[in-house]
């Protein structure tokens, strides 16, 4: 995925996100230039810093969507947050660091997941001898040939069976690994070093719990997990995730405009707002934050932050963070024919999923094109008469819409539905005319 170029990047997200080329394009070269920096020599390295983003643009244009989807695509470390839910350094709440840490939290799971793939075939191999132990209890010692062939032999009867997943009802007694879990949530580090500190001198990690009897499927998901903790490295783990966050972690910080302390309005009486901009500046600027994985250098992490910017401006930001979001992009509100677009064209369109749910079903859903036309203009007239929320009316439009068909479905097994255009009007119609409604229902 590294070498994609910002081409590529671009032709994925089309597949997802309908129109916002400008947006696509920044990040596409933000991600790209990655890339190029880790191919330079490691002095120049140093002094190429990432090109963060600031994304301006009503709610539900698709800003999240296009970080979301190229952090899956290239299997980054991203986390979304919200610039609001964050307080100022001495105020009870989060403070930004928390975000970092959040981060080295979602790399590690990253990192855990592919080195499991990758030791798939030792882990099911761990799990399938483990379930015949308990499935078949070993021969007492000094058995005879022949009783160790025949044991032998059902073994790998029994083997087979197992791999075919005809034992899955069985019952076996298992040890149940116990972790005490660690609520981090709001902790300085110092505190969440303590406490990890001492459960490690208790010998409370991996302790095993008292025998329960669960299903050979059951046991599976369990045994897996214990094969993990025994075959991976966790030193190299810990190591490799700290690399992915330092080289490839995005930051999706939503709802900045939030922060901003305009300079007419109710912000202005609001101190801790500018308090949480100056802590977030040396977070964007690039410091060293204590988490789990060890200390995080920010220096080359990606931030991109995001904000409708209804009630004030960039400019109403502090000068300093300002010119840490160097590139800044403007989404564009979303018309009829976006918001029939973004109905119809992505790989899992709102139509394509209502149709796979329904299908769960045997009721095969279909719709006129002019019924999906329809379905685009009320979304439209909705958000125009109440507040503006983008794509995301679309979903409140197709609930009210096919809601007495989802309800119904039993009714409806064998059969096609077909959508009209008269049934939009119908269901719909009525509804977007009547202003009050509108706000209400849709």
């Amino acid at each position: 995925m590294e070498h994609l170029t910002p081409k590529e990047i671009v032709a994925y997200l089309d597949k997802y996100v309908i129109g916002q080329e400008a947006a696509k394009k920044t990040i596409a070269v933000a991600l790209r230039n990655r890339y190029r920096r880790m191919r330079l020599d490691e002095a120049m390295q140093q002094d190429v810093t990432p090109k963060n983003i600031l994304m301006i643009g009503s709610t539900g244009v698709g800003k999240t969507e296009i970080a979301r989807r190229l952090a899956k695509m290239m299997e980054l470390p991203f986390i979304k947050v919200e610039a609001s839910k964050y307080t100022e350094v001495g105020f009870v709440g989060r403070d930004v660091e928390s975000m970092i840490r959040d981060l080295a939290n979602v790399a590690l799971q990253l990192v855990k997941e592919s080195q499991k793939k990758r030791k798939q075939r030792d882990i099911d191999a761990y799990v399938e001898e483990k379930l015949l132990e308990k499935l078949l209890p070993p021969l007492p010692i000094g058995a005879s040939e022949e009783k160790q062939r025949e044991y032998e032999s059902s073994k790998e009867k029994m083997r087979q069976r197992l791999r075919k997943g005809e034992l899955d009802h069985l019952k076996v007694k298992i040890n149940i690994p116990q972790k005490p879990s660690i609520d981090e949530d709001g902790l300085p580090p110092q505190m969440i070093q303590v406490q990890e500190s001492i459960i490690k001198v208790l010998g409370a990690y991996g302790k095993k719990g008292p025998e329960q009897e669960v299903s050979v499927k059951e046991a599976r998901k369990i045994l897996a997990e214990e094969a993990g903790e025994q075959l991976l490295d966790e030193q190299e783990i810990k190591a490799l995730a700290k690399e992915k966050v330092e080289k490839g972690g995005i930051v999706f910080l939503d709802e900045i405009d939030k922060i901003a302390v305009s300079s007419s309005g109710q912000s202005r009486q609001d101190p801790s707002k500018e308090g949480v901009q100056r802590d977030l500046l040396p977070i964007v600027e690039g410091s060293t934050v204590h988490t789990k994985l060890g200390n995080i250098n920010t220096d080359h992490i990606l931030f991109i932050a995001a904000g409708a910017f209804h009630l004030s401006k960039p400019s109403d930001l502090i000068p300093e963070l300002q010119g840490r979001f160097p590139l800044r992009v403007e989404l564009e509100s979303l018309d009829e024919e976006a918001l029939y677009r973004i109905l119809t064209e992505p790989k899992h369109s709102l139509v394509k999923q209502y149709q796979a749910l329904l299908a769960v079903e045997d009721v095969t859903l279909e719709f006129e094109e002019a019924a999906l036309r329809k379905i685009a203009h009320y979304a439209l007239l909705a958000n125009e008469k109440s507040d503006d929320i983008g794509a995301r009316r679309l979903h409140t439009v197709m609930e009210r819409l096919l809601e007495e068909i989802s309800f119904e479905a039993d009714a409806y097994a064998g059969q096609t539905v077909t959508v009209t255009e008269a049934m939009v009007d119908e269901r719909i119609g009525d509804v977007v005319e009547d202003e009050d409604a509108t706000k209400y229902i849709l």
